[in-house]
């Protein structure tokens, strides 16, 4: 009779765990909303859910990169469980790195090995790899190809004296024909993340450095960058809205895709959306590497892109690696690529005959993405959300002509090294 209750006992557990197995567990997963991400993430999480058996709900999250780390830092402080799996900035691994699990120890090193090297770097923190890539991303410059043949161009400006030119006349003729809504240039001028991007472009371009250089010394209070700061702050009300100063990516896809600009400079999930049936600029449009300072500057790119991080704090931790492979895999990334324009993180997927049909510019400009400029978040570690926000805070002063470039950078300096303190 002993026996029997125990074989009852086993039975009704195995019974118990068949029928877990069977209805899947549920995992939550934050994802951005600009462009088409949210859509795509939805699309992706819901065919491993349905492919598993588990479910799987979307959490959507600020589009702004500032508000988004904020909200993850309250939560992740707090231990919730309410998010399995993170998508993080390629610069926050770092300050992140403590609340997600080490997917060294749940993926083979066969499976790392298909990702680009420099941005599995990029998400390994003291030998802990703490995310997958998902897609990469690298500043652009978005061009009207119909109205700079309509004006006489043969081909996009090379430095960003010629786009300013350029961007004066075709706004001059486009409000002479009628369009008095019509603007030169839009970028992402908000005191934000995204500021950091596009000032450091301008910044690097004109030779003024990396805010911060590889051996962590402080370096943004230099000729150059005066020059390439000043220089974008004429844009403003000239060739550029005096609105920009508070334009994210949409604001500034917002006017683009109306037809209402003729350069923008933007990320590459642009594209597929200018394209889109909908879309009054399709087929009207290219892009290429962004400008040069000068005649001996350099072409520049922000090294941007979004990772898989999960959460220490997951009560599904394997289930929620799964996913995080399946979203980062190269079946999921080929779909993204075609319908989405998003960088791949595989290389092989630079090759694949589909996504450059798709997509012609991931190829010709393959070696822009691949030598982006990175944000000095490795050498400022934990302390980048803060050289980052005193950069843009800087930059918007002199954007919106509280101050100049000279006055605003040496006080720049000065502040950064009251962060920096003994070290980062």
């Amino acid at each position: 009779m002993k026996t029997l209750r125990y074989v009852a006992v086993a039975l009704l557990a195995v019974a118990i765990g068949s029928a877990t197995s069977a209805q899947g567990v549920t995992l939550r997963i934050s994802c951005g909303a600009v462009g088409q991400e949210l859509e795509l993430c939805t699309e992706g999480t819901q065919a491993w859910a349905q492919k598993t058996g588990n479910k799987v709900e979307v959490v959507s999250t600020p589009n702004s990169t500032t508000d988004r780390l904020a909200l993850y830092q309250q939560q992740l402080a707090a231990g919730s469980s309410d998010i399995d799996v993170y998508q993080i900035d390629v610069i926050w691994p770092g300050i992140l790195s403590d609340f997600f699990v080490d997917l060294n120890d749940y993926v083979s090193p066969d499976l790392v090995a298909k990702f680009f090297p420099r941005i599995v770097a990029a998400n390994t923190v003291d030998g802990r790899l703490v995310a997958l890539p998902w897609f990469t991303d690298a500043g652009l410059l978005y061009y009207r190809t119909d109205l700079l043949a309509k004006y006489g161009y043969s081909a996009p400006p090379t430095t960003w004296d010629e786009l300013e030119q350029m961007a004066a006349k075709i706004q001059a003729g486009e409000r002479k024909a009628g369009n008095g809504s019509f603007w030169g240039f839009v970028f992402q001028g908000k005191a934000y993340e995204g500021l950091t991007c596009d000032a450091l472009e301008w910044v690097f371009s004109y030779g003024g450095g990396t805010i911060v250089d590889k051996d962590g010394n402080i370096t943004i209070n230099n000729p150059n960058a005066i020059k390439a700061i000043d220089t974008a702050a004429r844009w403003v009300g000239k060739i550029a809205p005096p609105g920009v100063t508070s334009y994210q990516e949409e604001e500034a896809r917002g006017v683009w895709q109306a037809g209402n600009a003729a350069f923008m400079r933007n990320w590459p999930y642009a594209y597929s959306l200018g394209n889109s049936a909908d879309s009054p600029i399709k087929g009207k449009f290219d892009v290429t590497v962004l400008p040069k300072g000068g005649p001996n500057g350099q072409h520049a790119a922000t090294l941007g892109g979004w990772q898989l991080a999960v959460s220490r704090f997951s009560k599904h931790p394997k289930e929620a690696v799964d996913l995080i492979v399946y979203l980062t895999g190269y079946a999921e990334q080929k779909r993204r690529a075609i319908k989405g324009s998003f960088l791949p993180t595989r290389p092989a997927l630079y090759k694949d005959a589909d996504v450059l049909a798709a997509n012609p510019f991931m190829g010709k400009l393959y070696d822009v993405f691949v030598n982006a400029v990175p944000r000095p978040s490795a050498q400022t570690k934990q302390k980048y959300n803060q050289v980052s926000s005193a950069f843009w805070t800087a930059v918007h002063n002199v954007l919106v002509g509280q101050t100049d470039a000279t006055t605003s950078l040496r006080m720049l300096e000065q502040q950064l090294k009251r962060i920096k303190g003994k070290g980062w």
